[in-house]
């Protein structure tokens, strides 16, 4: 399991907000702008996938391994400064989603499949 990063996320927060004050781009950061943003970034995360097979888009080339590097700190990026907009703690919501999702697909009706258990 990985270790939680909170200092980090704490960290990355402020350097996005110090970085967006500079800019005098707080009016342009309203939650909505920032989801918009958000769905765009991570479109633009699949693009990157688009026509791969499912065996190309698990070993990606180093250029292509980049690109999506790219895309998919956009889509990081925009999603912490929603939820700083919101006042969304990301990683006690992870925990909270993540308990959920254990009680929704309990192992013995959920593994080996990617069909939703019955309700």
């Amino acid at each position: 399991m990985l270790p939680r990063m909170t200092t980090d996320l704490d960290t990355l927060r402020d350097r996005l907000r110090a970085f967006a004050l500079a800019r005098d781009w707080g009016p342009f950061h309203s939650p909505k702008n920032l989801a918009c943003a958000l769905s765009v970034e991570a479109a633009e995360l699949l693009e990157h996938f688009q026509w791969m097979t499912e065996e190309q888009s698990r070993a990606p080339d180093d250029a292509q391994r980049a690109q999506i590097a790219h895309e998919a700190a956009d889509v990081l990026l925009y999603l912490i400064q929603l939820a700083d907009q919101l006042g969304i703690d990301l990683l006690a919501a992870a925990d909270r989603k993540m308990a959920l999702n254990a009680a929704k697909y309990p192992i013995e009706r959920s593994r080996g499949t990617s069909r939703r258990p019955a309700a």
